[in-house]
Parts: C-alpha cells; sequence; structure tokens
C-alpha cells in the first residue's frame, strides 16, 4: 500500500468562533480520536486539502498524519463540506491500531469491461451494482481498492461478492451472513429486458386513462326532488 503523508498542526482554540477565524485564514479544523488515546484539534491548510481531498486514495487508504512532526496512522472518517461554497468545513479522522483487523471500504476498480464478450455485443447492458465494499483486514493488509477483471463477462453473467479476487488477508465480512448477502456486483443482460425492468415499477405508480378521469370528475349531482304542490 502507498504511503500519503498529510500534514497538520495542532490547536488549542476550540469552539465555532474558533474555526470561524481558522479558515478565515485558510485553516480547516480537525479533530483526531481513537486508539485509546484523547481526541486531539488540529488544523490544515485548505488550498493543499482540497487538492489531497480530490483523490480517491484519501477515502479508501490508511493515512500518515503528520502533527507537529509526530505522525499517527489514521482513516478519514468524516468530512464536512460547505453546501455550495468549494470550502472543507471539518474532518475527522481516526486513530488505528496496527495490530486489530479494521473494516473499511475499499472502492471497486472495473477492467477489461469494453473488450469482453458483453462488452463488445451489441444491445447488452453491462450494470455495476456495487462500486465499493467492505471489507476486513489489517491496516498493513488493507488494498486501496479491489479490481474486478470483467474480461470474461458475457451475456447474463452475474458476478457476485464471492468471486471478487480478494489480496492475501483481507475479507469480506458480509459473506459470513449467508448466500443471501452474496449481492451481485455486475450484470451483463440484454438493453430490452434491463427497460422493462425499469418501465415495469413506474407504469405500476401510473393509473390508467380511465382511472384517472374517474378519480377526477366530480361526484354527480343527487337528482332534485319534485316540489310537493300546496
Amino acid at each position: 500500500m502507498a504511503t500519503h503523508i498529510i500534514n497538520a498542526t495542532s490547536r488549542k482554540d476550540e469552539g465555532k468562533g474558533a474555526s470561524r477565524r481558522l479558515r478565515l485564514t485558510g485553516q480547516v479544523p480537525a479533530i483526531v480520536y481513537g486508539a485509546n488515546a484523547n481526541p486531539e484539534s488540529i488544523q490544515l491548510n485548505h488550498e493543499k486539502l482540497w487538492l489531497i481531498q480530490q483523490n480517491e486514495w484519501f477515502y479508501a487508504s490508511i493515512l500518515d498524519l503528520d502533527v507537529d512532526g509526530k505522525v499517527q496512522k489514521v482513516l478519514l472518517r468524516d468530512m464536512q463540506r460547505h453546501p455550495y461554497k468549494q470550502i472543507v468545513m471539518h474532518i475527522d479522522f481516526q486513530r488505528i491500531d496496527e495490530n486489530s483487523p479494521i473494516r473499511f471500504k475499499v472502492p471497486l476498480h472495473f477492467v477489461n469491461q469494453e473488450t469482453s464478450p458483453a462488452g463488445k455485443t451489441a444491445g447488452v447492458v453491462i450494470t455495476h451494482e456495487l462500486n465499493d465494499v467492505e471489507v476486513s483486514a489489517l491496516p498493513k493488509d488493507l488494498p486501496e481498492f479491489i479490481e474486478v477483471d470483467l474480461s470474461a463477462l458475457a451475456l447474463g453473467d452475474i458476478v457476485h461478492l464471492s468471486a471478487l479476487k480478494l489480496p492475501a488477508g483481507v475479507t469480506i465480512p458480509e459473506l459470513k451472513l449467508g448466500k443471501e448477502h452474496d449481492l451481485a456486483v455486475v450484470i451483463a443482460k440484454q438493453a430490452r429486458a434491463a427497460e422493462e425492468e425499469i418501465a415495469a415499477p413506474a407504469a405500476a405508480e401510473v393509473p390508467s386513462t380511465k382511472s384517472a378521469k374517474a378519480a377526477a370528475a366530480p361526484a354527480a349531482a343527487a337528482p332534485a326532488k319534485p316540489a310537493k304542490k300546496k
């Protein structure tokens, strides 16, 4: 696994007011916690962080967090962004124990789809049902991604979780829960069948024209009773 160093400095000021002041100076407030140690308030340079957070590894790797020269192994656990501005508001990092297995979602990388039998057949739709998967591994064995080779994918094939080739020391906890948890990762099917699957639920939700008109029409007024002769 590649080494990714994130530089930060410690901070003492806390609270919303202190965080606002930090952001005005181009810094991002953050916290690092876990591994039976006290939480630590830190800050990161926003410009550098904005570039870093555009990389996939930032979300799916063990990071070397360098705080004032002291390096800690951490995982990104939460990142708050501004609702419409390109601003990172806050970061949460979790320390890890290098001797204990951890669960973490890693991305799936699909390769050789275009050259597969399904990819070269007209009218075939290949859907990626999952884009990431939760794995369990010691920190040293945690992969940045899992490659899914689709070179042999043909029409009608379904690639399940159990078919993924995992690195040594890596498992998928979901598979231990039973066959019903062996989810589909990739499906290759005819385009017409895929369209029908999408259209069927939509059609069930839309009432027929006759029913809709009947529902919209006002109830017929009861016939008026003839007036009594005096």
